[in-house]
């Protein structure tokens, strides 16, 4: 937990967002894995957990915008809990660490927000994702449950968003400390790749390394040599000599940041002449993303940056051909990337999207695309210092997508299909890292993870 003047601070500033009412910030509560005293790790809301600090399960946070006061809204344990649980802390003693006086047991919440609505006063509150925190709105609002989603306030969206996109140096920091983690993954990832190994003996390994340096996974390890399927988590394959195995993977802090690498490498350490040459091409991509950062400019522009770069090292390759800048106009790339260049990052690895991605990655003058491809971008808006993000462009040989786009005569005069047709089986690769917009430009995260051929030929040798 931060210092509690980080906490004081944050809801400080959004009620200089929010004009009036109240916003009702819902703590998680434990949920079951397969019968209701077995249950998931714990995870605490992020929203919650950005503005009040605590990370325990079934609290409530208040922002009273009219009065200029904060409220938490807890129980304390009973000694049934504590017989299990050992000593715990009063919710009073919890409420003193993020700063808030105003203590309550949770059902008083009950009447708080009866009395609120009474007095005709906004109840603000974010778009819920799990199913218990849309039954307990609809309980404390009086509002079908089907109703919850759309009633949450765009107004209170706008304001944490405006406020959670500009990371703080001791966000930063904690990035970074998930990012560092992240090298121990893929390192250790890249080492065990050999021809034989099945793929979910690499994936249990790395995710044990994130549970014994930092903390859970920040999102389910995809991990592949079929990777030419975005997101990927079956982890059956035997690895074969020929074949890439891309590993996209991260891990989160106790205090909750996360860290979004990938890394595709040779299985069995060695590069073969076809292998270097897409990789190569990604890797440029990447690297020219990252050099293109700054504040002031569109990251939408940045991502046809790298397409630019893709179409070219394709038309060396023999598989793209015609102008580059027509082919980037009429988005014949998106056979080969069909998705963003990359997203924010910060407590969540696709930070705030939960609120809606059209408020995250877009604003008033970048509206979303409605082509194919494009129309995936997660981040297109202007960069700010304090934006941390995610570059990771890729190639990938996708059979189904390249025979329907080549049954449908799309993209004739970028495209070699007959050459094409060669590289089905190849599968997909795709390079990541973590980059900060900094006031001058940009500086990408944590202990640099290798991404050069050469690097990750050295660090497999090792293996």
């Amino acid at each position: 937990m931060f210092n509690k003047e980080v906490y004081i601070n944050r809801r400080n500033e959004l009620k200089k967002e929010v004009k009036s009412g109240i916003a009702l910030f819902l703590g998680n509560v434990d949920a079951a894995f397969n019968y209701p005293a077995n249950q998931y790790h714990f995870r605490q809301d992020s929203h919650f957990l950005y503005f009040f600090g605590l990370q325990n399960q079934g609290f409530a946070g208040v922002i009273d915008f009219d009065n200029n006061k904060d409220y938490l809204f807890g129980n304390d344990f009973d000694l049934d809990d504590i017989i299990w649980m050992g000593v715990q802390p009063k919710v009073k003693d919890l409420a003193a660490k993020a700063g808030i006086e105003n203590v309550a047991p949770y059902d008083n919440l009950t009447s708080f927000v009866s009395e609120a609505l009474k007095n005709n006063r906004k109840v603000h509150f974010l778009p819920p994702y799990r199913g218990e925190t849309v039954i307990e709105l609809s309980r404390l609002l009086g509002i079908a449950n089907a109703d919850v989603k759309g009633a949450a306030s765009e107004e209170l969206i706008k304001g944490v968003v405006k406020l959670k996109e500009i990371k703080s140096e001791e966000e930063i920091a904690e990035i970074e400390k998930a990012v560092d983690v992240a090298y121990d993954m893929h390192t250790t990832s890249m080492k065990m790749a050999m021809a034989g190994t099945i793929e979910q003996e690499i994936a249990g390994a790395i995710e044990g390394i994130a549970l014994a340096l930092a903390g859970p996974v920040s999102f389910p390890i995809i991990l592949s040599q079929n990777g030419q399927t975005l997101h990927n988590h079956y982890h059956g394959n035997t690895l074969e000599l020929g074949r890439m195995m891309v590993t996209d993977a991260g891990c989160e802090t106790s205090e909750c940041y996360a860290s979004d690498i990938t890394r595709t490498v040779p299985v069995g350490g060695k590069f073969n002449e076809r292998q270097a040459t897409i990789y190569q091409i990604v890797l440029d991509a990447n690297m020219a993303a990252i050099d293109a950062i700054k504040p002031g400019i569109k990251y939408r522009d940045i991502h046809f940056l790298a397409a630019k770069v893709i179409v070219e090292g394709l038309k060396k390759a023999g598989i793209m051909k015609g102008d580059t800048e027509a082919a980037v106009k009429a988005e014949a790339h998106t056979l080969f990337m069909p998705h963003g260049l990359g997203h924010m990052m910060g407590m969540d690895v696709h930070d705030m999207e939960g609120l809606g991605e059209d408020y995250v990655g877009y604003d008033e003058n970048t509206k979303r695309a409605t082509t194919f491809g494009t129309a995936y971008l997660r981040l297109a808006k202007t960069l700010k210092p304090g934006f941390v993000l995610t570059v990771e462009p890729g190639i990938y040989f996708i059979p189904d997508l390249i025979d329907q786009f080549r049954n449908e005569g799309k993209f004739t005069d970028f495209v070699n299909y007959d050459m094409l047709e060669t590289y089905k089986d190849f599968g997909g690769i795709r390079i990541e890292d973590d980059v900060l917009v900094t006031e001058e430009g940009h500086r990408v995260l944590g202990k640099p993870i290798p991404k050069t051929i050469a690097e990750i030929e050295a660090v497999m040798a090792e293996g």
